[in-house]
């Protein structure tokens, strides 16, 4: 498990702008309702975020992550996962999240996102460019969407897994070879459940895959480093919001898109 209830993200630099949120549902063409919030900021530069939270949903943390998004001027959506076998329940700490988590399929996850961009892109939003956000599972779903045609202008992935393979399907780490947007990657380097060994195989893969890419290792810093709690590793923290920010606004201003 990446965060609890009590863990909030780092604030970010820069001022904060005003914020307008909410919790909302949305619904894919297979019919399932899943429960996303939405933060939209009042001083847009035109980027958007769809947001993957980790294994367990859409909970605290990711609402807040949005939040910080959009106080920077980035318009953010966090998306839930279990909408199909969990419903439209609360993910605070006493959801029981992996016998959920292995139920998960690609193709219906893939649905979910199309709603979720469709979303975001709707009200004349369609050229918007658009980044994935994700941490944990929600980061290897980052890595995999990448090699979808979802026309987006990056990826964003912190500490993602390689291992799972989601009902069979590749593994993030064997689907990286045919990523085809612009990827951030931000791992720590103890931590105990990623290898930089495979971190760097990865950092191989894109590299043989002619992919704009960056892969950041934070020397000792653990799994879910990227958290206002953990003072320790602050600084780790501050240059991934700086690494995010700069990232988004390089393909923002490129309208890099695919």
């Amino acid at each position: 498990m990446c965060y609890d209830d009590k863990d909030r993200p780092p604030v970010p630099p820069g001022q904060a702008g005003a914020v307008q949120a909410e919790e909302i549902v949305l619904a894919g063409k297979d019919g399932n309702r899943f429960s996303a919030y939405i933060a939209r900021s009042g001083n847009t530069t035109g980027a958007q975020v769809l947001i993957y939270p980790d294994v367990r949903g859409l909970h605290g943390f990711y609402k807040a992550l949005a939040d910080r998004f959009a106080e920077q001027g980035i318009d953010a959506l966090a998306i839930d996962y279990f909408g199909r076998t969990a419903g439209l329940t609360a993910r605070d700490d006493s959801f029981e999240y992996m016998p959920h988590v292995q139920h998960i399929q690609l193709t219906g996850f893939y649905s979910d996102v199309a709603a979720a961009l469709d979303y975001l892109h709707a009200g004349g939003n369609e050229d918007r460019p658009t980044f994935i956000v994700g941490f944990c599972m929600g980061g290897s779903l980052t890595l995999l969407t990448g090699i979808e045609d979802f026309k987006l202008a990056g990826l964003i992935a912190f500490y993602s897994g390689f291992s799972r393979n989601f009902g069979g399907e590749r593994t993030a780490l064997e689907a990286a070879h045919d990523i085809r947007y612009p990827v951030l990657g931000l791992y720590g380097g103890a931590d105990q459940g990623i290898p930089v060994e495979m971190v760097r195989q990865l950092d191989d893969e894109l590299d043989k895959a002619g992919v704009e890419h960056n892969i950041v290792i934070y020397e000792g810093a653990p799994h879910s480093f990227f958290d206002r709690k953990a003072t320790e590793f602050a600084e780790a923290s501050a240059d991934a919001w700086k690494r995010i920010l700069d990232f988004i606004s390089a393909h923002t201003a490129t309208g890099s898109m695919v």
